[in-house]
């Protein structure tokens, strides 16, 4: 294959944040949230250059460190080869270590612009490759595959081969993020979880997880029961008791609540009526957003001024 070329002008590609698992779809559910980091990467002559506003701008690497860099790089390979110099912006707004997929955000935001600043890379990377490589530099398909798909995903390895479906949420679910000041790393919390469980919890997920798909597509009236969970989240608590403590206050109030991802952000999944009262029942130490579902996952966008970035 001959060596890439690349397009003159920047690329700016938009990557939401997502939350795995929804209770009992562990390590294989993921839902797309209307809270978003933007990056601009352009092709320079020489060197690399990074630019990093909002979350994570005074600890993150500037150099090939960054996660990104390396999604770009590795992407880059795939592709054919390296650039001569890259130049790039990151806009951050999805929360560090809370639970709301910012790696797996820097890792699609990293491909699909190395994708699309390599003149003809659709068809050297096309879209199932994406998810594969967004998989193999995370380790697990549950967050890409909703990054990278937008809505309601459902993920899984498949003979050592991620493989994703997508589906429509229903749009009467408003979802209501509860972000505690302190991250927790998901090391620490996969840490925690046992190598065997009960037969019981583990039939009582499956239960759960079939109901999920109903409740968060076509009935989200039984979002409560279908958001039980026995495999991760009492194993977890430990490490998040203030988030396990408000998951149990909400759901005794009738609220359906989990644990995002890891942790411990907290998501609760209401309708429009009841999530701006929802949004204030945290108190102090937790900063609610009510967001949007997102529906279209990573792409690219038109460039735009430095304000809108």
């Amino acid at each position: 294959m001959a060596g890439p070329a690349f397009r003159a002008a920047a690329v700016r590609v938009r990557v939401p944040a997502t939350s795995a698992n929804i209770g009992p779809g562990f390590d294989a559910f993921g839902l797309s949230l209307g809270l978003y980091d933007d990056v601009v990467v352009r092709v320079a002559d020489s060197g690399l250059h990074v630019d990093i506003a909002g979350e994570g701008s005074e600890t993150l690497p500037r150099d090939e460190n960054h996660l990104l860099v390396r999604s770009l790089r590795t992407a880059f390979d795939l592709l054919g080869g390296q650039p001569r110099g890259l130049e790039i912006v990151c806009a951050n707004r999805i929360p560090h270590g809370r639970g709301l997929g910012s790696s797996s955000a820097a890792i699609c935001a990293g491909i699909v612009a190395a994708r699309a600043v390599t003149i003809g890379g659709d068809s050297r990377l096309d879209d199932a490759a994406l998810l594969e490589l967004a998989t193999e530099i995370e380790g697990h398909p549950d967050n890409v595959a909703a990054c990278l798909l937008g809505g309601f995903t459902l993920s899984w390895m498949e003979s050592g081969a991620a493989r994703a479906i997508r589906m429509e949420p229903s749009d009467s679910i408003v979802p209501v993020v509860f972000v505690p000041g302190n991250p927790v790393l998901t090391q620490t919390a996969r840490g925690l979880l046992p190598r065997t469980v009960p037969h019981v919890d583990a039939a009582t997920n499956a239960g759960r997880a079939a109901l999920l798909v109903e409740a968060l597509t076509r009935r989200p009236e039984l979002l409560l029961p279908a958001t039980e969970d026995r495999l991760h989240q009492e194993y977890r608590a430990p490490a998040m008791p203030e988030s396990t403590a408000l998951v149990e206050r909400l759901r005794a109030d009738g609220v359906p609540a989990v644990i995002s991802g890891a942790g411990p952000t907290v998501l609760a999944l209401v309708d429009e009526a009841s999530a701006d009262k929802v949004a204030h029942l945290a108190g102090e130490g937790w900063a609610a957003n009510r967001l949007k579902l997102d529906a279209r996952g990573a792409g690219v966008m038109p460039l735009a001024s430095t304000s809108d970035i």
